[in-house]
């Protein structure tokens, strides 16, 4: 039989033939892959994108979101489930008074393999921030937006790292979110821009789940609300709709937070995380 296709991980560092690297072409591609939902092509496209070094507009900002939150969320979403298995097979062998089975360190080496790959996926976007799209942006919203975008992905490191590579990775995810915050301040980013609001929403979140720093993120989270809640009036609708879909998942997020004070039962499908991230 003729050979398979290669797929999966070497998408990420697949060459294009000469002559596709042209914007419009790779604009379409990456579009082309979100309505086929293959991600992974979707994130060659946009990376390549991203290299030829030129500051991207609105449309395609987000293109580059989409395509590395489906690739990232999907093994984030692996991790999640099979730490939760994990952790029900340890706990049913302890009380049982049982040895270490075959079967927790199957689970640990796939979830193992899981980490890999959430690991060079987010190093490869944090490289292609810092190298093509920070340097390549003029705009307040854009350097904000990549900013943030930077704390996101320190921040899915941190979620799985241990001990010392932890902190570090939180370090990184907070210095990348004060940047951001600072710098949409300094530019006067209105208090309902959805970026700026999607930033406190994200910042926020680190600090609940990778700090667990509950005061803290509550305090964050409920200044961005009130401030945007304060000017709301006046916005035109399509403004106004984009701001009040981001203040209603912060919203959620301070219900969730206040209910669970004093609940240190956090498995995956009450981990807090439920409604953070944002295509834009």
């Amino acid at each position: 039989p003729p050979p398979r296709p290669q797929c999966g991980g070497r998408l990420y560092t697949q060459t294009m033939s000469e002559g596709k690297n042209d914007r419009d072409h790779l604009v379409y591609m990456a579009k082309l892959a979100e309505e086929a939902e293959r991600y992974d092509d979707m994130v060659v496209n946009v990376r390549r994108l991203a290299e030829l070094k030129e500051q991207l507009n609105v449309e395609e900002r987000n293109l580059l979101s989409v395509a590395y939150k489906n690739v990232v969320g999907a093994r984030r979403a692996s991790w999640r489930v099979l730490s939760s298995i994990y952790t029900k097979e340890t706990e049913s062998r302890e009380k049982e008074g049982g040895e270490p089975s075959k079967k927790e360190k199957f689970i640990l080496d796939y979830r193992t393999k899981v980490e890999k790959e959430l690991a060079d996926i987010c190093n490869q976007l944090l490289e292609v921030l810092d190298k093509f799209l920070l340097p390549n942006d003029g705009t307040p919203e854009g350097k904000v937006f990549y900013l943030k975008m930077a704390g996101d992905y320190y921040r899915y490191l941190a979620e799985f790292a241990k001990g010392d590579g932890r902190e570090a990775q939180a370090r990184e995810a907070e210095k990348k979110y004060r940047e951001a915050v600072d710098l949409a301040a300094s530019e006067s980013l209105p208090s309902t821009n959805p970026i700026r609001l999607g930033l406190a929403l994200n910042f926020s979140v680190f600090y609940y789940e990778i700090l667990g720093k509950p005061q803290e993120a509550c305090k964050l989270a409920k200044e961005a609300f009130d401030s945007a809640i304060a000017e709301l009036d006046g916005l035109p609708e399509e403004q106004y709709k984009d701001a009040t879909l981001i203040m209603q998942l912060i919203r959620d997020n301070l219900t969730l937070w206040t209910s669970d004070q004093g609940d240190d039962d956090k498995g995956p499908d009450n981990d807090g995380t439920r409604v953070e991230d944002l295509d834009s």
